[in-house]
Parts: structure tokens; C-alpha cells; sequence
């Protein structure tokens, strides 16, 4: 962290329709942020107090082809993987994602599990997120819980066991996720709680 007032937590570019959103929220939550290509080397990153792996486009998930995410998630930091990068994530440590037998494009109301995590803190138990997405994760890696569902995608969000390790299948970002700042604020909340002083 820059300076005792100064969060830093930058958006991974992986060719996502809305990765402008995701860094305008983090801006308008007061974080220093930017957008930083996926292929930047992992030695070139800033000193970073968590990262946002952005959206991508169709299959990206699939084909792993993002850049140098997988180097990313090696870092101690707290990360948030959205719709592509939620899949990526899932299989980097040892789940995966398959084909959507039902993909889902526009308005899903989604149910939190087991009151949702760290990410869903003081959101409500049902709530409308936008969806945009043919694939999904299935399943997830050990270590994972599911932490919100929808009819049609089991997985709509995951935490890991150590807390440092967040994906959403959903875009919060995007205005019609109902809760979607709140969710990005919870993440960064939990970044902050997490720097050693």
C-alpha cells in the first residue's frame, strides 16, 4: 500500500466488454487503480494490495489462453476473478469449467449460500445480478465453496478456504447487478483488512 489512505488494487485487462466498469467502481470506492494488460510481466506489476481479473471473451475460460493470470494467482494477495476469470481461477487450482448446458445472457436472480461470504456481507439472501456467459465452473477446486447459485449455473460464486480467493460467474460491475458495488466494496473492505501495519 502506497500510503496509510491509498488501497491498491488493479483490473487485469483480458479482453472483457466491461473491464472499464470494473475499474471505475474501484475508483469511485476511492482505490488506486489501473488497467494493466494481461500480459504484463509479473515483475512489472505495482506493490499491489489485491487484483481484479476481468471478464474475456467467449471460451476464454476454456482455452486458458489469458495471459499471465496463472502467474498472478501465485501472488499473496487477495484476488477476484469475474465471469472469465472466475473460470480461469477454477482451473488453475484444479477444477474446471465446462459448456453451459444453459447459458445465461441478461437478468438471473441468484441465492446465496450459507449467507454468501465475505463478498455478499449485508446483501440480501436472493438478489438480481446481469449475466453474460456460455461456460461456467464445474467443478469447483478443493478448498472452494460454492457461496451463490442460480436455477441454471450451480456456481455462480466461490471463496476459497483461506479467504484470499474470490470468483463471481456474474457481473458486478455492470448497473443492473443489484448489489454489484456493494459486493466490489466487500472486496475491497476485505483487501484492507488484510494489510499487515
Amino acid at each position: 500500500m502506497n500510503d496509510e489512505n491509498s488501497l491498491v488494487i488493479d483490473v487485469v485487462d483480458n479482453g472483457g466488454q466491461w473491464t472499464h466498469r470494473e475499474w471505475r467502481v474501484l475508483r469511485h470506492l476511492g482505490v488506486d487503480t489501473m488497467i494493466i494488460e494481461n500480459t504484463t510481466p509479473i515483475d512489472d506489476l505495482r506493490e499491489l494490495d489485491g487484483l481484479l481479473l476481468s471478464g474475456g471473451a467467449a471460451r476464454v475460460g476454456l482455452t486458458g489462453e489469458l495471459g499471465s493470470c496463472g502467474e498472478y494467482l501465485d501472488l499473496d494477495i487477495p484476488i477476484l476473478g469475474i465471469c472469465a476469470g472466475h473460470q480461469f481461477m477454477a482451473r488453475h487450482y484444479g477444477g474446471d469449467a465446462r459448456e453451459a448446458p444453459q447459458p445465461e445472457f441478461g437478468p438471473m436472480q441468484i441465492e446465496l449460500v450459507e449467507g454468501g461470504g465475505i463478498l455478499f456481507e449485508g446483501t440480501p439472501e436472493t438478489q438480481v445480478v446481469w449475466e453474460s456467459h456460455n461456460d461456467e465452473v464445474h467443478p469447483v477446486p478443493d478448498d472452494f465453496t460454492i457461496t451463490a447459485s442460480s436455477a441454471s449455473c450451480n456456481v455462480q460464486a466461490m471463496q476459497n478456504d483461506d479467504a484470499t480467493r474470490f470468483g463471481l460467474q456474474f457481473h458486478p460491475e455492470v448497473n443492473d447487478s443489484e448489489y454489484g458495488t456493494e459486493i466490489i466494496k466487500n472486496f475491497v473492505s476485505h483487501c484492507r483488512s488484510l494489510i499487515k501495519p
